[in-house]
């Protein structure tokens, strides 16, 4: 199998520079120094209020949130770090939809802050369904540091396989 592209749409001076950091050894001590921290949110019911607080400070008037959940078959290759997913359905005269929101189980292990990059990129999605500008502005909303984030994110998947390939 090959290895997934993580930094397929950024410049090619990027992924160069990522590549170099890689090949030294140095963007595991980068990413090390850069989130030292892990995080507390380690099963389904923690992860469900994490979420729940984050959706009740930013989309308060957002549909309400069903099932919040960590999978271990998330398929990463494919580039699915969370998957959000919606059901409408009607009841009585109303129409009634459920959020649902899974996470990969590697972010257990990951640092909190990409766990909360993660969550506000799947949250966004109860507003706005598209990766358009207004997705990504509503990211930036719930998270200042979103494409930075997202980036080292990127950076620190590539670094777990190559990290676990040896």
């Amino acid at each position: 199998m090959s290895t997934p592209n993580y930094l397929a749409g950024y410049p090619a001076t990027l992924q160069q520079q990522a590549a170099e950091l890689l090949a030294s050894g140095r963007l595991g001590l980068y990413l090390e120094r850069k989130y030292p921290a892990t995080h507390a949110v380690q099963n389904d019911r923690a992860l469900y209020d994490f979420v729940s607080e984050l959706k009740s400070r930013y989309l308060k008037k957002a549909a309400p949130l069903s099932q919040v959940r960590y999978d271990s078959k998330l398929n990463v290759v494919k580039q699915a770090l969370g998957l959000h997913t919606y059901q409408a359905h009607l009841q009585g005269s109303r129409i009634k939809t459920r959020n649902n929101i899974t996470v990969a189980a590697l972010f257990r292990e990951g640092p909190p802050e990409f766990l909360r990059m993660i969550v506000v990129h799947e949250l966004a999605h109860f507003r706005e369904k598209e990766h358009n500008k207004a997705f990504y502005q509503l990211c930036c909303h719930m998270e200042p540091d979103y494409h930075q984030l997202e980036l080292d994110t990127r950076l620190w998947l590539l670094w777990r396989e190559r990290a676990g390939s040896r």
